[in-house]
């Protein structure tokens, strides 16, 4: 898919043709549309950079162009081993123009498509790569904290579980944060690059919003460190609080039986083609014996609880 943006005083316009100052967004581009790129003069390398999910975050700077890798996260679904997962994005400036390329659609691009920033204008083209990276930034920060949420559901089950499906659930959300702490990581050093180069320092307010960039960015990788962390020292815990709570299961069920044999072994020993004592002086005799072995049986329960044993 291809399609081009223009700001205009009220949002986004879409246009037919590139401008000056226009943003052509591409996601997952068909042969056609990556040929229509290189007719634009945009490079086949770039193209491909964007497209490759290996990729990992850099930057290149040319005469003729300046080419940002960013890292986005991506929810892939719950059907998914992995929930969560980061994808590469592709920001290329060239002949005032700002693309971006990306083999899926994601909510960073969608929250601009959205209009969520009213200062986001496809001609300041510095400002429009600092606002998209700060929304990656939010993005992760946003699926750490629903990460956190699942995590603490999990927990919640996890107390009284004797399975292992809540520990292999915890194992898909370490995965997750592992693609999480590798992207920003490489997207960390990627910023650092572009404010050693001094690519956005023509406006204050341009380094402001770099700073602010920075700063959410490492509050995310902060944030994915203790998690993961948190995480691993919960799936020990929780690996051992399962064992647990099968062994009382277990100790339940011995304690249940031993309280359900004593009535079975007194009916055993009178099974044995043998009279029952005291039949003939007393008509009540059967009724006192089986009265006899549940107290036996109560007896055995009773010393059980108390022994808390069920």
């Amino acid at each position: 898919m291809l399609t081009i943006f223009k700001t205009i005083e009220g949002g986004l316009e879409r246009l037919e043709q590139p401008v000056n100052g226009c943003w052509i967004h591409v996601v997952d581009p068909t042969p056609e549309e990556i040929k229509q790129l290189e007719a634009w003069e945009i490079e086949a390398d770039l193209i491909q950079y964007s497209l490759d999910l290996d990729e990992m975050a850099h930057t290149e700077r040319d005469e003729n162009y300046t080419f940002i890798l960013s890292r986005v996260p991506y929810f892939q679904g719950a059907d998914h081993d992995v929930l969560y997962t980061t994808l590469p994005l592709g920001i290329i400036l060239k002949n005032n123009l700002v693309v971006t390329i990306c083999r899926r659609d994601n909510d960073v691009l969608r929250a601009l498509c959205n209009g969520k920033y009213r200062g986001l204008k496809t001609g300041k083209r510095h400002r429009f790569v600092l606002y998209i990276l700060l929304e990656t930034a939010l993005r992760y920060l946003y699926y750490l904290r629903a990460i956190n949420r699942a995590v603490e559901d999990v927990e919640d089950r996890l107390q009284a579980s004797t399975r292992n499906k809540e520990v292999l659930e915890l194992l898909k959300y370490q995965k997750s944060l592992t693609y999480f702490a590798t992207a920003l990581r490489s997207n960390e050093v990627m910023m650092e690059r572009l404010q050693r180069n001094r690519l956005f320092n023509q406006y204050e307010e341009d380094q402001d919003l770099l700073e602010d960039v920075l700063t959410e960015n490492q509050q995310a990788i902060q944030m994915v460190s203790i998690t993961t962390d948190i995480l691993a020292s919960m799936m020990d815990a929780f690996a051992s609080i399962i064992s647990n709570n099968l062994n009382v299961v277990m100790k339940a069920l011995a304690a249940l039986t031993i309280v359900v044999n004593i009535p079975t072994i007194v009916a055993s020993f009178l099974g044995m083609n043998v009279e029952i004592p005291g039949a003939e002086s007393h008509p009540m005799a059967f009724w006192v014996i089986v009265a006899i072995s549940m107290v036996l049986a109560g007896l055995a329960a009773y010393i059980f609880v108390k022994r808390d044993w069920f």
